[in-house]
């Protein structure tokens, strides 16, 4: 089968397309024939070295993390229903035309809900919403959203809107304000302004925002940190900035602001991500969120996906089609 290789850590040059060996399915596991790979900007920092003592790979490796297919075969004790049926499921690989993953990891994708948007939400839709679950957003609050036209931080738009809030989107560039704005949000500021924290602070009635995502990291994350009230929360998980914010505990404390980085808990266990999974698909299904696929390219091509995330060309979702 085709798939892609890194054969050594680098730029967007070392993934190569290569003739590999089929996987075969082990005990409880299928293969997954993948019509879509998720494409995520963590990718672009693993192929890079980074991570190693979080997330390690071993070279050559064949990156991705799942995405969407028909099951083509079975393992032992695996039940033979599965055979044919549409899923979307994680997996250590995606950018290949098959993969071997757990059937207990295996969601089915809902009639209706396209290939394409299930893939865009095997990550960012489970983060999303696992992000939203923690929160506890609540209804005619303020929440702010930082890099809020990203594949997670335009569901989080969404998720907050749904749950009846009051939502401020931070990002750059008119583009992706105005994409922020088609999602829900009631106020949009561009984060590459200054005095943007004191838009959105005036914006949420002076006092500040109730809840912010930051999707951005860095920097920005500590600038957006300024704009969350005394005793608000502030959840943070982007690293596009140049890695994750350093939130001085003294002045959350004195602030009363509740920061939590869910990501520095790991991953989470399968059964959750499955659980997430289900519903996230289920409620884009259901048209109450929907992903926004900014680009698409063909496998030969990853080279490129990772190049546009790098330099922030790609608005939205990124993918593989195979």
């Amino acid at each position: 089968m085709r798939a892609i290789q890194v054969r050594e850590f680098g730029g967007p040059e070392v993934l190569t397309l290569e003739e590999v060996p089929d996987p075969v399915a082990g005990p409880g596991q299928v293969v997954v024939g993948l019509t879509v790979a998720d494409v995520i900007y963590l990718d672009t920092l693993l192929r890079s070295g980074w991570g190693q003592e979080f997330f390690p790979r071993q070279l050559p490796y064949v990156p991705g993390g799942g995405g969407t297919g028909k099951v083509l075969s079975l393992g032992e004790g695996v039940d033979p229903g599965w055979i044919g049926r549409r899923v979307a499921t994680r997996a250590s690989t995606g950018y290949a035309e098959r993969i071997a993953a757990d059937v207990d990891g295996l969601v089915e994708v809902p009639a209706g809900l396209g290939s394409n948007e299930a893939a865009a939400m095997l990550h960012d839709g489970v983060t999303a919403l696992s992000f939203a679950r923690a929160a506890g957003i609540e209804k005619g609050e303020w929440v702010l959203v930082t890099a809020a036209a990203g594949g997670a931080g335009s569901l989080l738009v969404q998720l907050a809107r749904d749950a009846g809030a009051r939502v401020v989107a931070a990002a750059r560039g008119e583009r992706k304000l105005a994409l922020a704005r088609e999602f829900g949000a009631e106020v949009t500021v561009d984060y590459s302004e200054d005095g943007w924290a004191h838009r959105v602070r005036e914006a949420a009635g002076g006092r500040g925002v109730d809840l912010a995502f930051d999707g951005a990291g860095a920097e920005l994350g500590e600038v957006a940190f300024t704009a969350v009230a005394e005793g608000g929360r502030f959840v943070t998980y982007g690293t596009s900035n140049g890695g994750f914010v350093q939130i001085d505990p003294k002045a959350a404390e004195q602030r009363r602001v509740r920061v939590n980085n869910p990501l520095m808990a790991g991953p989470p266990a399968q059964d959750t991500v499955r659980e997430l999974l289900t519903e996230a698909l289920a409620l884009a299904a259901e048209g109450r969120i929907r992903p926004f696929i900014g680009a698409t390219h063909p496998l030969d091509r990853a080279a490129d996906a990772h190049l546009s995330l790098a330099e922030r060309n790609t608005v939205g979702k990124s993918l593989l089609l195979i």
